[in-house]
């Protein structure tokens, strides 16, 4: 009972961003079939050969509950939240205890076909290095006045010559583009400067995009016009595509392929161990 009302708290929140309680009928029915499916799990795995010996560290169970215990204002909210799941702190400690040695068990099951090394890490990275292939991306900033017939200073005629005096500026001073969109741009990225970030191709609106893969490093573009509104777009730097050299995803490669061998193994035993569940 414990197990089930933990996997409904878990899968609700995680389904809907609801509490149990909160759920409709379908949401309730979808939660339930998901938390029945986890404890059938859960049974499976702890009664396993693989389960034998093992033992969680100290901390876990409370670093867990103080990881659910963040999603509420108060301690007041938490304990009304377990209550209406049908826990309590108690209740919940146990429930969570079981799931955490879940996880262990998988762990060591992943952990038994061993890691990949650098050599079998190298020739996949040779085999398959259009998987290593960077596009070229672009540092970039924007400064945006928006078109709003219902606010005098965002009409369409007073909003373009507003974005016309900072192209002029900036023509003028183009090291101060951060400070004008500071100053004067309605996209949410002034706080920033106007910081867009490292882009890649095709991730802006259409007419931005053109123009900032147009611009040289350093470029300021001519008045941009989108959906949003009126844009002025800074190029600060130009990454060229490439194709990542080994030596450069040699470590985080090994450690991919070595986390999705254990996640093979694990799906395979988890499934091995279901089927014969589901036979006795």
């Amino acid at each position: 009972m414990n197990t089930m009302a933990y996997y409904e708290l878990q899968a609700a929140h995680s389904l809907f961003g609801k509490a149990a309680g909160a759920l409709d009928e379908r949401e309730s029915r979808k939660v339930r079939a998901v938390a029945e499916r986890y404890a059938e799990i859960e049974a499976a795995v702890l009664g396993s050969e693989e389960a034998r010996g093992v033992c969680l560290q100290p901390e876990a169970v409370a670093d867990a509950e103080a990881e659910i215990r963040e999603r509420y204002d108060d301690d007041t909210a938490f304990d009304a939240a377990l209550d209406d799941a049908g826990l309590n702190r108690q209740r919940l400690h146990a429930a969570l205890q079981r799931s955490l040695l879940v996880d262990a068990v998988m762990a060591r099951v992943g952990a038994r076909v061993g890691p990949v090394g650098e050599t079998e890490a190298e020739i996949f990275y040779y085999t398959h290095r259009e998987r290593f292939h960077s596009p070229e991306t672009r540092s970039a900033r924007h400064i945006l006045i928006t078109i709003n017939d219902e606010f005098p200073d965002n009409r369409r005629e007073v909003a373009e010559r507003r974005i016309g005096e900072i192209a002029r500026r900036l023509a003028a001073k183009p090291e101060r583009f951060a400070e004008q969109a500071m100053k004067h741009s309605e996209c949410p990225t002034a706080l920033n400067g106007g910081l867009l970030g490292e882009v890649p191709r095709g991730e802006l609106y259409p007419q931005l995009d053109a123009a900032l893969f147009a611009l040289p490093e350093g470029g300021i573009s001519a008045v941009v016009e989108s959906e949003l509104g009126f844009h002025l777009v800074l190029c600060e730097q130009v990454k060229p595509e490439r194709t990542l050299p080994w030596a450069e995803v040699a470590e985080s490669l090994c450690k991919r392929l070595t986390e999705e061998r254990a996640r093979r193994e694990t799906k395979s035993w988890l499934q091995a161990l279901m089927a014969g569940a589901a036979a006795s």
